[in-house]
């Protein structure tokens, strides 16, 4: 990946840096024909030291099945896959239809723009995503991919085990206050370009859901999940720690639905993060497996080795993501 034109820290206060664009913006960041956002920030120097992370060469996936989960919320199909014998030989194909943010997913630049300006990363048009290949997937697949030093703040085990009553089915907040507890209790640091997840607990309740349970969830009058507050403070937090992606374990990063009474309608968090930054967001990533083995080493970073789809123009993509030790 190329590397980022600059080479300190801006604040958070000097946000917008594109005047003419919305509320809080980095376009112009890396560049005015950037496509890569925070990824820039995954440089050659930055992956050597994330290599150093792997030690035992333990590997664990991060992706759910692409059929889970069985019933997708948000009006989304769910996964479809049809097993061909090609006759008259004795050889099998498989033809697979699936939404890219049906499963586990990395919403690219080309999914979420400010709603207001109706602009996406780096200030493109919807004339311009649909009449051309820019900010798509592919560009992150063709430059290695989100590749780097991962590290996972598992507040659904810290909750657990602070007696701190959770829900990850319903619409409950994760605040800034309780990730940095979560972050203090179990001595984790970052660096600049780390990748982050956070573990809220969503995917070990879905799975203990019955068929009839699953089928009913995204029946709901509004799709109730937890998430990260959408606050001035998470918004901040997250822009100080220099992150090149995060993701969590819920259908969306933030608390939803993501617009309401409990979340600031001045920081959408898809709007400052995705649109805004051009920091992919990464949902419904299964890390009960990472958990575990974080739990019982005592070790919350590793080395992430993720390559999204080559979809020209791709809106999404399943990461193909695993954490190594």
């Amino acid at each position: 990946m190329s590397a980022p034109k600059d080479s300190n820290t801006i604040s958070f206060d000097a946000l917008p840096l594109d005047p003419s664009g919305p509320r809080g913006n980095a376009w112009g960041r890396f560049g005015p024909k950037d496509e890569l956002g925070t990824l820039n920030l995954l440089t050659p120097e930055v992956i050597v030291e994330a290599a150093k992370e792997i030690r035992t060469g333990v590997r664990i996936s991060l992706d759910w099945p692409l059929s889970m989960p069985s019933f997708p919320s948000f009006n989304r199909d769910p996964f479809k896959q049809e097993i061909v014998l090609r006759n008259p030989n004795c050889v099998y194909d498989d033809i697979l239809t699936f939404n890219s943010q049906g499963s586990t997913q990395w919403d690219g630049f080309r999914h979420y723009a400010n709603q207001k300006s109706r602009q996406f990363y780096n200030g493109h048009t919807t004339e311009e995503i649909e009449s051309s290949d820019v900010i798509g997937m592919h560009v992150v697949a063709e430059n290695g991919g989100i590749t780097g030093r991962g590290v996972l703040v598992d507040f659904a085990d810290w909750a657990a085990s602070n007696l701190v009553s959770v829900c990850a089915l319903q619409s409950e907040a994760i605040t800034l206050d309780q990730l940095r507890q979560v972050i203090r209790d179990h001595n984790l640091e970052f660096r600049k370009g780390d990748i982050l997840f956070i573990r809220s607990g969503f995917t070990a309740a879905y799975n203990n859901l019955s068929d009839i349970e699953r089928e009913a969830l995204p029946r709901r009058s509004n799709p109730d999940f937890i998430g990260v507050e959408a606050t001035e403070g998470m918004v901040r937090w997250l822009w100080e720690q220099q992150f090149a992606a995060v993701a969590s374990d819920a259908p969306s990063f933030e608390r939803a639905p993501i617009r309401g009474s409990h979340a600031d309608p001045n920081f959408n968090l898809h709007e400052w993060v995705l649109a805004g930054w051009g920091t992919p967001i990464g949902e419904m990533f299964d890390l009960e497996k990472l958990s575990q083995h974080c739990k019982a080493t005592g070790r919350y970073s590793f080395f992430l080795s993720s390559m999204p789809l080559k979809v020209v123009g791709g809106v999404a993509s399943p990461p193909n993501a695993f954490a190594v030790f």
